[in-house]
């Protein structure tokens, strides 16, 4: 069995990758608009509106339909200014966008973490 100073060397070594991890995944949010854009798909895959939903398949599921109203994003678009089509400026809102997201998962990941040490002493 591992000693207390142990799974906290290891838990720490963990949060160091998954910051890692969650950062690079942040510098690569961006092909989330350079790839729709390069194959004239329009949209990114999956980032759908009810609206949207309707004109592919010719109706909107009932579970997008019940939920769509029920959460708002803070940044539409992942955008601080939606009339700014500039690819650089869209680019830069997608990073600071998972650089947020990213923080927030960190953050819960460090307590929720800590709490699991604190019961295990």
């Amino acid at each position: 069995m591992l000693s207390g100073k142990e799974v906290k060397m290891k838990l720490d070594k963990l949060q160091k990758k998954i910051l890692i991890i969650l950062l690079a995944l942040c510098l690569l949010a961006p092909i989330g608009i350079l790839l729709p854009m390069y194959f004239n798909a329009g949209r990114a895959w999956g980032e759908w509106s009810a609206q949207t939903m309707k004109e592919l398949v010719g109706y909107v599921p009932q579970g997008l339909a019940k939920y769509s109203t029920v959460w708002k994003a803070p940044f539409t678009d992942y955008s601080i200014n939606n009339q700014d089509k500039s690819v650089v400026h869209q680019s830069g809102y997608y990073i600071v966008s998972g650089i947020i997201g990213a923080t927030v998962t960190y953050v819960v990941m460090l307590i929720i973490s800590r709490l699991i040490v604190r019961n295990e002493k």
